[in-house]
């Protein structure tokens, strides 16, 4: 039988050190989430592809935008993405996208040794997005995922959907969401056994100061406490270690801090400190965990671009283009 030899460590361990196939659906498609740490359900931002985070954190005046992506991932990792949202009225609106996630050629062998020559891995997740209005300060949201995996010649097709709350006080210049994330389930499985979605309950908030500063506290892998990882033994061999109290306790937390002069320029500066402890088998460095990031729009046109480096060897870019249709009508 054929050997999956990166697919399946890319997917599962080197992400996010999970047992899931799909853990893939938390990799952000937003240059400025990216920039924040990874993971944010709480900021107030002026971007379509926000509601992969938090789907009520997009609404009517995401009217006509239209949001494109592109990422370099870790090795030979390629990631696309396309957004397009309208306003539904008042109080709601709508979105759709497609993600499409290409991690190279690998090479295949049989397990007798014998060569099979190459094959491609790629994910692709199509997603339907719809949030209203509930009050003036609350919104809700609700975002479905139709997932297709293709390793070799295995496939499989999962459904999963995103239920999300936002409350913002723009006097205080605060925020506040939760997220149940990637409920659903494997509907074709790659081969007999059944491979969970990575389902998750995230919170967090942000705080904004005088307009131009926004701090950002988000708590995500809240359905368990231990998020074990691995570490270096003598001899370079790794073993699965419990943090204690404290370091697993900031394995839940990502934070983000945005400074924005402007509504026409933003920088960012994240930490997540789950990234630079599960790298510390994949020779990370000072860096693992920190992302930073940079935009700025001129009247319909946007640009973001966020940068990461978790560990020595692989360098991440994720930039995104902006076209907001009716600063053209």
């Amino acid at each position: 039988m054929t050997v999956l030899i990166w697919a399946y460590v890319f997917t599962g361990k080197i992400y996010a050190q999970g047992s899931s196939a799909y853990d893939f659906l938390n990799i952000p498609s937003s240059s400025y989430v990216y920039g924040m740490g990874g993971t944010n359900v709480s900021s107030i931002h002026s971007d379509i592809d926000l509601v992969s985070q938090n789907p009520a954190l997009f609404g009517p005046e995401n009217d006509k935008e239209l949001k494109l992506g592109y990422m370099h991932y870790i090795g030979s990792s390629n990631f696309g993405s396309v957004r397009y949202g309208m306003a539904a009225g008042e109080h709601g609106a709508w979105a759709a996208g497609i993600r499409y996630l290409n991690y190279g050629t690998f090479q295949g062998y049989e397990s007798s040794g014998v060569s099979t020559g190459t094959f491609s891995v790629q994910d692709v997740v199509v997603e339907g997005s719809y949030s209203h209005d509930f009050t003036y300060r609350l919104r809700g949201g609700i975002n479905v995922k139709m997932v297709y995996s293709a390793y070799e010649q295995y496939s499989a097709f999962a459904l999963a959907a995103d239920i999300g709350l936002c409350y913002y006080n723009e006097v205080h210049e605060f925020s506040w969401g939760l997220v149940l994330k990637n409920m659903g389930g494997q509907l074709k499985r790659f081969q007999d056994k059944y491979t969970p979605v990575p389902f998750d309950i995230e919170m967090g908030i942000t705080k904004g100061f005088n307009n131009t500063f926004n701090f950002s506290i988000t708590a995500w892998h809240l359905t368990k406490w231990r998020l074990p990882y691995y570490v270096h033994e003598e001899g370079g061999e790794t073993e699965l270690t419990n943090a204690g109290f404290f370091r697993n306790f900031f394995r839940h937390l990502v934070f983000g801090v945005e400074y924005s002069p402007s509504d026409k320029f933003y920088l960012t500066l994240g930490y997540n400190y789950k990234t630079a402890s599960d790298m510390a088998a994949y020779q990370r460095n000072f860096f693992s965990g920190f992302s930073v990031g940079t935009g700025f729009n001129v009247k319909a046109f946007s640009v973001g671009a966020a940068f990461a480096m978790p560990h020595k060897g692989a360098a991440t870019v994720l930039i995104n283009l902006g076209l907001d249709i009716t600063e053209l009508l």
